[in-house]
């Protein structure tokens, strides 16, 4: 469904309030009742009818009445629900043309109040191609149920946690500066992707790629994607990596597997692609990386700090600890916890409503798990 902004300058105050209403409602319901709608909402005089008649027509929500009269979001009415509370807390003001696609996010322009260019990613998981996620990713844990749109909100704060951490450790990510709800809005980086590159040097740009792979691993991470669709290249030869939800720790099962595979993917796009056969360049110090080496080294561990997939269950201390140390050095922004109370007064808005709006500005899964199973 594309995304269209310009009915979101037009969507009045309560159809607002009944959009979030429906996403509150889905905490518990896959449609959420007209009546549960109208008790969350609070609209007087029946205005939530009004108002669902009028998302429906802007495809904002759907309309089901096998079982019982009742509604749910759309993928659309979800990304204007993220896009509302970027606006509200001042983190974006414009959107603008789509950059990217992929089979589990769209990548968009969108400028902040200093005219800055950004990029804002919206996960899409549960399309045609990605129908799979339950067996491939552990969003689910040990939870039989769940929505798309609350696995695409996982998926962000995942990649959001991991981006953050990334940039502080010093590698070459983009910066990550907000995210809410299934949207990360980062820096743009003026990069192309490797599949689009003729490289002048493909030496130098492989051992920046292998240098890579090794240092994510005595990091005690393995990016599980790590190919030339998700590398970006600039016009000096510089790499940038990103798309980083499906990364896990080294301490997984299959972790050596998963890095081999990510070492292999370079060596044959490389080999196949470019034409540069690394193991016929004598001037390489090394052609690939070695798992057990790299693990052995001292680095701090970002799969602990962290809780990627797999890491082991001895680590629970250490990361409880560092959770514990990172909430008494990080204090609340505004003293607010909702980008949606500044725009309003409080006791305008439906209950409960706040801690849908929470960006959660450094939590992984772990701060998701806390709010409930909300799309």
């Amino acid at each position: 469904m594309k995304l269209d902004v310009n009915a979101l300058r037009y969507l009045s105050r309560d159809e607002s309030r009944t959009l979030q209403a429906v996403e509150i409602g889905q905490k518990n319901h896959d449609i959420v009742p007209v009546p549960l709608v109208d008790s969350i909402a609070g609209l007087k005089h029946g205005g939530v009818v009004r108002c669902l008649k009028a998302l429906l027509r802007q495809k904002l929500v759907h309309h089901d009445n096998t079982r019982y009269d009742g509604y749910r979001l759309t993928p659309l009415g979800y990304d204007f629900l993220a896009l509302r509370a970027l606006v509200a807390r001042g983190a974006i003001t414009a959107v603008g043309r789509q950059i990217g696609v992929g089979k589990e996010s769209d990548v968009f322009e969108v400028l902040n109040a200093e005219g800055e260019v950004l990029a804002m990613k919206l996960h899409r998981l549960g399309r045609t191609s990605f129908r799979a996620v339950k067996k491939k990713r552990d969003y689910l844990q040990h939870r039989n149920s769940f929505s798309w749109l609350w696995l695409s909100r996982l998926a962000a704060a995942k990649e959001f946690a991991f981006m953050e951490a990334l940039g502080v450790a010093g590698f070459p990510v983009p910066h990550a500066i907000e995210h809410n709800r299934h949207a990360v809005l980062m820096s743009l980086v003026d990069a192309v992707p490797l599949v689009q590159v003729r490289l002048a040097d493909p030496g130098a740009v492989y051992l920046q790629l292998m240098d890579m792979i090794a240092d994510l691993a005595a990091r005690g991470l393995v990016h599980c994607d790590f190919n030339e669709f998700n590398i970006l290249v600039d016009e000096q030869g510089a790499v940038t990596l990103i798309d980083f939800p499906q990364m896990v720790s080294t301490s997984h099962a299959n972790a050596e597997e998963l890095f081999e595979r990510d070492v292999d993917c370079i060596v044959r796009f490389f080999t196949k692609k470019l034409g540069y056969v690394p193991e016929q360049d004598t001037s390489l110090p090394y052609m690939r990386p070695d798992f057990k080496a790299a693990t052995a080294s001292a680095s701090e561990k970002l799969d602990v700090q962290l809780s990627a997939s797999g890491f082991k269950k001895e680590h629970l201390s250490a990361l409880d600890s560092y959770v514990s140390a990172l909430q008494g050095m990080v204090a609340p922004r505004d003293g607010s916890s909702s980008g949606e109370e500044e725009e309003s007064d409080s006791d305008s808005e439906p209950e409960g409503c706040d801690s849908s709006d929470e960006a959660g500005s450094s939590g992984g899964e772990g701060d998701e798990s806390e709010k409930g199973e909300v799309p």
